[in-house]
């Protein structure tokens, strides 16, 4: 997620959450932090699929 969105959705959701400033600023900092571990993306099972894929190939072309 672009840092501009999830700062602008932690804001608004911080004004209509927080009651005061310390409140405000504590909800600001959950809501982003939150927004950021949601959007994390693993290339982990990415790599591992391309790699099978490619040795599949090479076994396949091997073999002739």
């Amino acid at each position: 997620m672009n840092n501009l969105f999830k700062t602008l959705i932690a804001g608004y959701g911080a004004k209509k959450l927080g009651g005061g400033c310390f409140s405000t600023v504590l909800i600001f900092i959950l809501i982003y932090w939150a927004l950021g571990t949601c959007n994390k993306q693993t290339n982990t099972g990415n790599n591992n699929q391309q790699r099978t894929g490619y040795i599949q190939h090479q076994i396949k072309t091997n073999k002739n």
